[in-house]
């Protein structure tokens, strides 16, 4: 079965993680997810792991953190480096699935761009609206987007009732609609390089 391994995840990230689990079958990997909506409060996000590590590192023969920098200014490394531990590489989390060169493809196009992936549509009035205030404030939503140009949905496993929404978030966004679909493959391998080691 292999070396017993915690994998520490974004919320946002959990469908995919618990699929490819599946698909790879790593029965050696426990995942604990942390609530998605702390990518509105970055700065909460060091934290939140290191509380998560404090309370499994003598459960576990290893840890490893299914985050991106995800907006903390290099403070969840400096925090997972006190303890030894290693997460995905990458800024945002966007990457995992678009893999890191055509992220920045997609980022030097456009740099106005707001992502959107299959969990972000599917939960983007309580992430976004009401995460961020919106559904109160409504004037907020012109200074907090006034950089973006256009919404591009990255899409793991798009159905046309996911694309209709993610074109409706864009209207309301009043940005330009566009999408990339990414599959599985990136982020699939992006996991494959660090959670083999401990397989056997």
């Amino acid at each position: 079965m292999g070396a017993q391994v915690l994998l520490i995840a974004c919320g946002a990230l959990a469908r995919e993680i618990v699929w490819l689990t599946r698909q790879n079958d790593w029965p050696h990997l426990k995942i604990q997810c942390l609530p998605a909506e702390l990518h509105n409060r970055p700065q909460k996000i060091p934290g939140a792991v290191a509380e998560t590590i404090e309370a499994n590192r003598d459960k576990f023969e290893h840890i490893f953190v299914a985050y991106a920098d995800c907006g903390t200014g290099g403070l969840l490394d400096k925090m997972l480096a006190k303890y030894g531990i290693e997460r995905l590489p990458g800024a945002h989390c966007y990457e995992f699935f678009t893999g890191a060169a055509q992220f920045a493809e997609f980022c030097d196009a456009e740099p106005g761009t707001f992502f959107l992936t299959d969990f972000l549509v599917r939960h983007f009035d309580r992430l976004v609206k009401k995460g961020l205030g919106l559904d109160r404030h409504p004037q907020l939503k012109d200074q907090y987007f006034r950089n973006y140009q256009r919404v591009m949905f990255i899409a793991q496993a798009p159905t046309e009732d996911l694309r209709t929404l993610a074109r409706a978030h864009a209207a309301y966004l009043g940005l330009t609609y566009t999408e990339h679909s990414t599959g599985f493959e990136p982020f699939n391998n992006a996991l494959k390089e660090h959670i083999v080691r401990w397989q056997n």
